[in-house]
């Protein structure tokens, strides 16, 4: 054999390799071969270590997409988990109170329709979880400022300022506070627990849906705020101006921790004109609006979202489905579902053409994913 004739190797095992006989014999000594070798072992022992890395790797990356696709499936209201604010409203719990709790609902026409037995049974529901309901209306209350109709008549999101942080808020609230009396038809526990209203419970009516301006148009000071003390059908109706009414009502909040706030959203419109207005102005209510509040006396119930899929009519509810919107308990979670079925922005449940209060069907899905949402606040606000 040609002394320059080159070492060739053939692999015999699946990770070993070896010189090849015929050329053998051209190595000038066995040191060569020993240093071959030994050099041929140190690259397969690199090369499993590599490829365990990679496995490894592999397999991490595997995980955590797989934990971010369940959390996203459990609570697919946009990118990412749930809002601090209802992380923390998860770890309480949906046992209803052991004693009688005052509970008082502001609203109108729509919160009328969801109280009512042969509607949306809400008034029955809070009475079999121990809430003491009452309620005000058109024509309750003080007047907030002279020639104004009474405070009850006015529940836009811009008269909420008048409410809690106006001039006459201290005689509303008062009045509020003691108010025992039911001034819609509804069920509700006989017995008066006494003493003040502990909880309040606010909602404006769903023409506060047609929010004017833009998302992401900037917040103005209260002082310089043009919406408060005014109702919906003004121009100054607008997203980032009823951020700033919200915005200016945590002071207050803050202020009165031994009372629990409930913020209920605005129901949908059939309109599309501001439906995607008013679908990120609540996005921002739920995920948003408190995250930089510290304390666990304000909750918000997203009624909006929950009205915007059906069953597959005005008639037909999708409570207790896997799929469409919801805000609810599900699976010892809180769950803010705001993207099944595509976008969904509009009301599902219209009582009729032209008329946008929710139908009977609605307001019962509301009723059974509302309850419990309610006994998580109560039980966060105290504690337990």
């Amino acid at each position: 054999m040609h002394e320059n004739q080159p070492v060739m190797f053939y692999r015999n095992t699946w990770w070993g390799w070896t010189i090849h006989p015929e050329t053998r014999d051209c190595l000038p000594s066995e040191t060569m071969v020993t240093v071959l070798r030994s050099i041929l072992e140190v690259m397969r022992m690199l090369l499993k270590r590599v490829l365990v890395v990679m496995i490894i790797i592999v397999m991490s990356v595997t995980a955590l997409c797989t934990t971010k696709t369940s959390t996203d499936a459990a609570n697919p209201s946009g990118p990412g988990t749930l809002s601090v604010y209802q992380q923390s409203l998860s770890r309480s719990s949906v046992v209803p109170p052991a004693q009688p709790v005052k509970l008082i609902f502001i609203h109108h026409s729509s919160g009328e329709n969801w109280l009512e037995d042969t509607n949306g049974g809400l008034g029955l529901a809070l009475r079999d979880n121990n809430y003491f309901v009452s309620d005000t209306n058109y024509g309750w209350g003080p007047v907030p400022f002279d020639g104004a109709d009474p405070i009850g008549s006015l529940t836009d999101i811009g008269h909420w300022w008048l409410w809690f942080r106006g001039p006459k808020s201290a005689e509303i609230m008062d009045s509020l506070y003691a108010e025992s009396g039911q001034h819609a038809s509804y069920s509700r526990l006989e017995t008066d627990p006494g003493g003040k209203n502990r909880i309040v419970m606010f909602k404006s009516c769903f023409p506060n849906s047609n929010l004017r301006g833009n998302p992401g148009d900037p917040i103005p000071p209260i002082d310089t705020n043009p919406l408060k003390g005014l109702a919906s059908d003004s121009d100054y109706h607008t997203v980032a101006n009823a951020k700033g009414i919200y915005n200016d009502l945590l002071p207050y909040f803050q202020k009165h921790q031994d009372t629990l706030f409930i913020m209920v959203t605005a129901p949908p419109v059939s309109s599309t004109k501001y439906s995607g207005n008013a679908r990120a102005f609540n996005q921002w209510l739920v995920n948003d609006w408190l995250k930089d509040y510290p304390y666990k006396n304000v909750a918000v119930f997203d009624f909006y979202n929950v009205l915007t899929t059906n069953g597959g009519s005005t008639k037909i509810y999708d409570l207790g489905q896997e799929t469409g919107n919801h805000h609810r308990w599900w699976n010892n979670t809180v769950q803010h579902v705001t993207t099944a079925g595509g976008s969904h922005n509009t009301t599902a449940y219209a009582t009729a053409f032209g008329d946008d209060h929710p139908s009977k069907a609605g307001n019962q899905k509301a009723t059974g994913e509302f309850v419990q949402i309610l006994n998580l606040a109560y039980n966060r606000w105290q504690g337990n």
